[in-house]
């Protein structure tokens, strides 16, 4: 990952990054924004998110999102009966055209969340093997000492902010926010969306326990990716704002 801010001036030479660091890292960053716009895709088709084992339209909703047609749809066609004199039953057929793109949304979902998962692990075994997460990533009791965060936090809002070398070594913020994506979000993202897949669960019923359903999973699921898209732009921006195109060479090229 890219250095967001470290405090080091820019008389310091690129620090640049090891070449599978850099590999790694733009696959990673591919397959995230392709899981962002399929993912977006897949929840138009059903902007509701429940909690719980099951959910659907005739249930109420946990939250209901404001994107497409298919939210807060005009109902449903009036009920009708099998034979004449018997009681209406429920019509599942709504009343407008609804929006469904889940056929190709749902396979390059889970195609990119595939890159995603073996990037990942080819991430954390280099990572470990080389010592890069428990000497860069990995925050150190000193960098948790509250007098040292909030030198670093207030270095954050200090305009204009310094500039970044290009790679390690990453301030206390940093390492927060570097060690809880890699050991929190993302594996937290990877078992909720195996925990949406019925055949995964099937074989492995425990993930429906740990969640407490699929519903609840695939909520999880939403606001777990919802952090993660607002690390993604936070990311971006302080690259920006502490040197664009040398930390972009620090990545791209090494040195």
């Amino acid at each position: 990952m890219a250095a967001v801010i470290s405090g080091i001036e820019s008389e310091q030479p690129v620090a640049g990054h090891t070449r599978w660091l850099r590999v790694s890292h733009w696959v990673l960053a591919a397959s995230v924004l392709t899981l962002a716009f399929s993912g977006f895709v897949i929840l138009m088709a059903h902007p509701r998110l429940y909690w719980g084992k099951a959910g659907n339209d005739l249930m109420p909703a946990l939250l209901e999102l404001p994107i497409g047609r298919n939210y807060k749809h005009g109902g449903w066609v009036p009920a009708t009966t099998f034979f004449p004199g018997g009681n209406p039953v429920v019509s599942a057929a709504r009343t407008y055209d609804i929006f469904n793109q889940n056929s190709w949304g749902r396979s390059l979902h889970f195609l990119a969340a595939w890159f995603l998962l073996a990037t990942s692990f080819v991430y954390l075994t280099a990572g470990l093997a080389s010592g890069h997460l428990w000497r860069d990533v990995i925050p150190r009791l000193r960098d948790l000492a509250p007098g040292r965060l909030w030198r670093d936090v207030r270095s954050h809002l200090r305009l204009p902010l310094p500039r970044a070398p290009g790679g390690p070594p990453y301030g206390p913020l940093q390492k927060l926010t570097y060690a809880g994506v890699v050991f929190i979000a993302l594996p937290l993202m990877v078992l909720t969306g195996l925990t949406m897949s019925p055949a995964v669960t099937a074989a492995y019923p425990v993930l429906l326990d740990l969640f407490g359903g699929s519903q609840s999973a695939r909520t999880i699921h939403f606001f777990t990716f919802t952090a993660l898209v607002l690390f993604l732009v936070i990311h971006v921006a302080m690259v920006a704002l502490t040197g664009f195109r040398r930390q972009i060479r620090a990545m791209t090229f090494g040195g």
